[in-house]
């Protein structure tokens, strides 16, 4: 009997394995490609914006016709990230027409020099295509959720070439305590599927040198632990500058396409003044640079503003992104006042205000590794695990839930701040 059984359980296994192999292979390489011209689309408009700097006074038209396109589609709900964060743990659809929305909306907003990111369109774009894909396939809410979440891998892996991250990061993200381990397989080979696929396209993945340093001596510990205190009060602060931001806009201008405009009026006002278009778009260039010890004092607070008024206003892309600029420029220009390398604190930066911003310690230290190396992971380990701590219950996902206490062992089920 027993034998018969053990037979029984290994088939259900390799069944089930064969599915999601299967699954995450379609996923993988949909995602792949999505994402694969999504990323070189963004890079052509972010090349163009910077050849041809006058197109920031076009920065409030595309405001508006990203206002207009998203408002024809108002009867679908709200199209954001968050919508994609509660489909994967409840029972929330996710439209197809999500992913042409999100690419076209992003594409714009870095062509016209908005101040965003891209992951808040990998997650939709991958959200969208792992739910739909579940829904062709006929699979039951557990299975969709879990699709969900590899198209969310697939899509991070190939912007940003960092498979295991974008793994780690999608199944950690949604609830804050808690890991989805049965999503693991599926995410993992999404993203390595997605991975691959950018890579037959040239996409090359976001890599940066970094020196290492010794800890050993408690003078310089005791200063990357201050660092990590900081960085983990920086993304707060962006955390709370964001929703301060949407929520005094939403409530002094009621209409959409005004606030949209007032918004973008107040990027390219800024952005005059200011005499450099380092805040507009990502700023993959200027995280560079402050990782190779550059950084203009107190940029990261600009970036900030420039972020929180985008977003606002009403523009697409997402707040990761800046998160690592803000970590960056501001760990190198702390580094540089305590003392310590300036490329290697904005390194640790980089990896902290992330953390500290989607509150996912594991995803923090396994970027830290794709994007820098193994070389200092016990000081990337230790920054995480205080910037996960030190930053508290604010997060830039509204749906994100947080089940358990960053103080003690306790269950606590609370939405960020």
């Amino acid at each position: 009997m027993s034998v018969i059984y053990n037979i029984k359980f290994s088939v259900d296994y390799a069944k089930t394995f064969l599915k999601w192999l299967v699954l995450a292979v379609i996923v993988g390489v949909t995602g792949g490609v999505v994402g694969s011209l999504f990323h070189i689309c963004v890079d052509y408009a972010t090349e163009y914006r910077n050849e041809n700097v006058w197109l920031i006074y076009l920065l409030p038209l595309g405001g508006l016709i990203i206002t207009a396109i998203y408002r024809v589609f108002k009867n679908k709900g709200k199209l954001d990230t968050n919508r994609v964060l509660e489909a994967a743990t409840e029972e929330e659809k996710v439209p197809l027409v999500m992913a042409p929305l999100i690419f076209v909306s992003t594409v714009i907003t870095h062509l016209l020099g908005g101040s965003a990111g891209r992951e808040g369109a990998a997650l939709q774009l991958g959200g969208s295509i792992g739910y739909n894909i579940g829904s062709l396939f006929r699979l039951n809410k557990n299975d969709t959720h879990t699709l969900i979440m590899s198209g969310m891998s697939a899509v991070f892996s190939a912007l940003f070439g960092t498979p295991v991250t974008a793994a780690i990061f999608a199944i950690e993200v949604l609830r804050v305590g808690v890991m989805h381990y049965a999503a693991l397989v599926p995410c993992v080979i999404s993203a390595a599927t997605a991975f691959y696929v950018a890579d037959i396209f040239g996409i090359a993945p976001v890599r940066f040198e970094c020196t290492p340093i010794n800890i050993t001596g408690i003078d310089i510990a005791t200063k990357i632990i201050i660092i990590a205190i900081m960085c983990a009060l920086v993304s707060i602060l962006f955390c709370l500058t964001i929703k301060a931001c949407e929520h005094y806009s939403e409530r002094f201008i009621k209409n959409n396409y005004l606030r949209t405009f007032v918004g973008a009026e107040i990027i390219v006002l800024l952005t005059v003044i200011l005499k450099t278009t380092d805040y507009n778009g990502a700023g993959m260039d200027i995280i560079s640079s402050a990782i190779a010890g550059n950084a203009v004092p107190f940029a990261f607070l600009l970036k900030i503003l420039f972020t929180a008024i985008t977003i606002t206003a009403g523009f697409r892309g997402g707040e990761i992104v800046p998160s690592f600029f803000i970590g960056s420029t501001f760990g190198c220009f702390i580094g540089g006042i305590l003392g310590v390398d300036s490329g290697f604190t904005a390194a640790v930066g980089f990896v902290a205000v992330f953390c500290g911003v989607v509150n996912c310690p594991v995803a923090s230290l396994i970027l830290a590794l794709e994007v820098f190396g193994s070389d200092n992971i016990l000081i990337f380990a230790l920054v995480s695990a205080i910037s996960y701590m030190m930053s508290g219950y604010f997060g830039l996902y509204k749906s994100q839930k947080i089940l358990y206490s960053k103080l003690c062992d306790e269950k606590i089920d609370i939405s960020t701040k």
